[in-house]
Formats: C-alpha cells, sequence, structure tokens
C-alpha cells in the first residue's frame, strides 16, 4: 500500500442520530447531562446536547484505520485536540492527508467537522505502511 506525500485520505462520513449521546454514554459510563439532557444542556448555554469528544475522536481512528487498510493494528499512534463541539442529527466528516513518511511509518493529519465547526483538529496518526 503506498502513499504519497499531500495525498487526501478517503473521507469517513457519519450522521449521529439523536439517541446517539445516550448509547455512547451507557457505552462509555460519561452520563454528564450536557450529553444527554436537552434541558440541562440548554440551562448552561448550549444550543442543545452535545456529543462525547472521545465519540468525535473515534470517528477520526475509524478514518486511520481505513487509511491502513482497514487493519486497526497498523495504527500506531494517534493524538487529537478537541476544539469545538459536535451536535447530534449532524453530519461528522472526517479528512485527512498524508504529511510524512519514516521507514515503514506513515504520518497523517486528520480533522473531523460539521460544516464549518471543526470539533477535531490537529490529530495525527501514524500507520505501519505495510
Amino acid at each position: 500500500m503506498g502513499f504519497t506525500i499531500g495525498e487526501k485520505i478517503e473521507e469517513v462520513r457519519v450522521t449521529p442520530d439523536k439517541y446517539l449521546p445516550h448509547r455512547y454514554a451507557g457505552a462509555s459510563g460519561d452520563f454528564n447531562p450536557i450529553h444527554i439532557d436537552k434541558e440541562f444542556a440548554e440551562m448552561v448555554g448550549l444550543p442543545n446536547t452535545i456529543l462525547h469528544g472521545l465519540w468525535s475522536m473515534a470517528q477520526v481512528q475509524r478514518a486511520a484505520i481505513q487509511a491502513a487498510g482497514n487493519d486497526p493494528t497498523r495504527v500506531k499512534k494517534l493524538s487529537a485536540q478537541f476544539r469545538g463541539m459536535g451536535q447530534p442529527e449532524q453530519e461528522v466528516i472526517v479528512t485527512g492527508e498524508v504529511t510524512g513518511e519514516e521507514g515503514e511509518h506513515i504520518t497523517l493529519a486528520l480533522e473531523a467537522a460539521q460544516g464549518e465547526n471543526r470539533i477535531i483538529r490537529n490529530s495525527v496518526a501514524v500507520i505501519a505502511s505495510a
């Protein structure tokens, strides 16, 4: 599997339904009411409930795994910065490109966004090239 610096990776697109934060809260144990209680979220100044940051990061990881030929063992490192609040029922698009190659490792720069709202930025994944 060859990569070229500057090459774009295949996008990951997912639209979280309105119940996803509830399911993720159960799976993760993070029952913070900003994720699952619309009235509470609005009371603290949010427009709606927001997605869990780690769920959003998992979508970035999906893109890295996809770029690694759908082999999660080839993803050697993943980092991200949480920079925006994701909303349920709005499509999340993860984009990325190859930024480096060193030995048998490829470096990817990744980002997750909902329209202009860049919810995960400065994400870096290192994948084994084979």
